[in-house]
C-alpha cells in the first residue's frame, strides 16, 4: 500500500475519477455480453444478475467489504480489521497514496462488483434469482473479500509474504470467478437439454457490443490499477490494448484450423481471453510478453471451452474456459515474462530471474482457487438445501424471464397487447416456446 501523502494529486485523482466510471461500465457491457449469449427466453433474467450485483455489492462493500480488504492487517495476513466498518474514519480528507482514499474505495468496489457478475455467467438459465440476492453478498465477504486482502491489502500474505505479483486483478478477479462458477454449476448440475440440444447465442451483435464495452472500460481496469496518471498507467494500457488484440486473433486462428469458420462469437471471446489473462501481468511485462501473454490465451481458452462437454460440467456462458484458464495463464506467465523494468525487480524465468517468481505465482494460482471453489462449493450446497438454489424444472422449461420476472425481451405473443401479466396466470398454450 502506498504511504499516505498530505494532499491528493490532482492529476492522478481525475485519471482514478476516470478510470472508476470505465470499471463500473464493465458490468453492465458485461450483462449485454452475456445476455446475447443466452437464449430468448432468459435474456432479461441475464442481464438483471449483472445489474443487481452492483447494488448487492456496494451495499456490503460500504458496510464492511472494504475495511475487511484494506484496513490494517488483523490476522496475519488473511483479513483486515473493521476500523472502516461503514467507511468511518474517511472523510474527503483522507488520502490513500496520492488519491483521496473514498475514490480508491470506490474504484476497488468497482472490481468487487464485476466479479460477482462474472459468476453468473456459469449457472445462466437455471439458478434462482431469488437465492442469487442470497448468494452474492455472502460470497463477497467470504470469497472475494479475503482474497483481494491476500494479494492487496496491508499485510496480505500473497502480497508481502509470498512474493506473487498480480497488478489488476487475476487472482481476486479472474481465477476467483472462474472457480466460484466451477463450484457453483457443479451444485446446480446441468442445464435440461445440455450435450442434446444446441443453445445457441441468440443475439450475436449484442455480444460484439458487451464484448466492445468490456474492452473499452478494461482499460480502466488495468492502466487505472496504477493509482496514478503515470508511464505505468501508459504501459498497462498499451499492453492491455496489444493482448486484447493477439487473443482475439489466436481464437479465430484455432476456429479457422479446426473448423473452417472463424465467427463473430470466436472474436468476441478471443478478445476477452486476451483481456483477461494480461490483467495480472499488464504491469510486469513488456509489450513483446504481452503480446505472447494475449496469445497464448485466446489459443489456449479456445479449446479450454470444450472441456465441459468432456467432463461433463455445464458451465453455461464458458466462465471456467475463459476466465479460470485466462487467469491462470496470465499468472503464471508472469513468472516468465516479468522485467524488472516494469516490476522494479522481479524478473521472470527468460529474463534471469530462474525458477523463483514462477514458483510464487503457482502457489498462488493453487492456493486461491482452492479456497474460491471449496468456500463457494459450500455456500452453494447451504443454500440449495435450504431455499433452493435451482430453479424449477418448467420455470427453465418455459423460461426465467417470464416466470420470475413476467416480462419478455422480445415480443413472443405472449403477453397480449402489452399489459402485464403475471406468471402465475400464464396459461400454457401462451407460454415462451423453449428455443434452440
Amino acid at each position: 500500500m502506498p504511504l499516505a501523502a498530505a494532499h491528493a494529486d490532482t492529476g492522478d485523482t481525475a485519471w482514478l475519477l476516470a478510470a472508476t466510471a470505465l470499471v463500473l461500465l464493465m458490468t453492465p457491457g458485461l450483462a449485454l455480453f452475456y445476455g446475447g449469449m443466452v437464449r430468448t427466453k432468459s435474456v432479461l433474467n441475464m442481464l438483471m444478475m449483472s445489474f443487481v450485483s452492483i447494488a448487492l455489492v456496494t451495499v456490503v462493500w460500504l458496510a464492511a467489504g472494504y475495511s475487511l480488504a484494506f484496513g490494517e492487517d488483523a490476522a496475519g495476513g488473511l483479513i483486515g480489521g473493521l476500523g472502516h466498518a461503514g467507511m468511518a474514519g474517511l472523510g474527503p480528507d483522507s488520502v490513500q497514496g496520492t488519491v483521496p482514499t473514498l475514490l480508491f474505495a470506490t474504484f476497488q468496489l468497482t472490481f468487487a462488483i464485476i466479479t460477482a457478475a462474472l459468476v453468473s455467467g456459469a449457472v445462466a438459465d437455471r439458478a434462482k434469482f431469488g437465492a442469487w440476492l442470497v448468494f452474492v453478498p455472502v460470497w463477497a465477504l467470504l470469497v472475494y473479500v479475503p482474497v483481494a486482502h491476500w494479494v492487496w491489502g496491508p499485510g496480505g500474505w500473497i502480497l508481502e509474504r509470498l512474493g506473487a505479483l498480480d497488478f489488476a486483478g487475476g487472482l481476486p478477479v479472474e481465477i476467483v470467478s472462474g472457480a466460484s462458477g466451477l463450484a457453483l454449476c457443479l451444485v446446480l448440475g446441468p442445464r435440461m437439454g445440455f450435450k442434446k440440444e444446441a443453445m445457441r447465442p441468440h443475439n450475436l451483435p449484442m455480444v460484439m457490443l458487451g464484448a466492445g464495452l468490456l474492452w473499452f472500460g478494461w482499460f480502466g481496469f488495468n492502466a487505472g490499477s496504477a493509482l496514478g496518471a503515470n508511464g505505468l498507467a501508459a504501459a498497462a494500457f498499451l499492453n492491455t490494448l496489444a493482448a486484447g488484440c493477439t487473443g482475439l486473433l489466436g481464437w479465430l486462428f484455432v476456429e479457422q484450423k479446426r473448423d473452417g469458420h472463424p465467427t463473430t462469437l470466436g472474436a468476441a471471446s478471443g478478445a476477452v481471453a486476451g483481456l483477461v489473462a494480461i490483467t495480472p501481468s499488464c504491469g510486469s511485462v513488456s509489450l513483446l510478453g504481452a503480446l505472447i501473454v494475449g496469445l497464448t490465451a485466446g489459443t489456449v481458452c479456445s479449446y479450454a471451452v470444450s472441456w465441459k462437454f468432456k467432463l461433463n460440467y455445464d458451465d453455461s456462458l464458458d466462465v471456467v474456459g475463459v476466465h479460470l484458464v485466462g487467469g491462470v495463464i496470465g499468472t503464471l506467465l508472469i513468472g516468465v515474462f516479468a522485467v524488472e523494468e516494469m516490476t522494479g525487480g522481479a524478473e521472470g524465468l527468460l529474463y534471469g530471474g530462474g525458477l523463483g517468481q514462477l514458483g510464487r505465482q503457482l502457489v498462488a494460482v493453487v492456493v486461491v482457487a482452492a479456497y474460491a471453489f471449496g468456500v463457494t462449493y459450500g455456500i452453494g450446497k447451504l443454500i440449495d438445501v435450504t431455499m433452493g438454489l435451482r430453479a424449477s424444472e418448467e420455470q427453465e422449461q418455459t423460461g426465467l424471464d417470464l416466470t420470475v420476472h413476467a416480462e419478455t425481451a422480445y415480443d413472443h405473443g405472449v403477453l397480449g397487447h402489452g399489459a402485464p401479466v403475471s406468471s402465475s396466470v400464464v396459461s400454457p398454450a401462451q407460454k415462451v416456446t423453449p428455443q434452440a
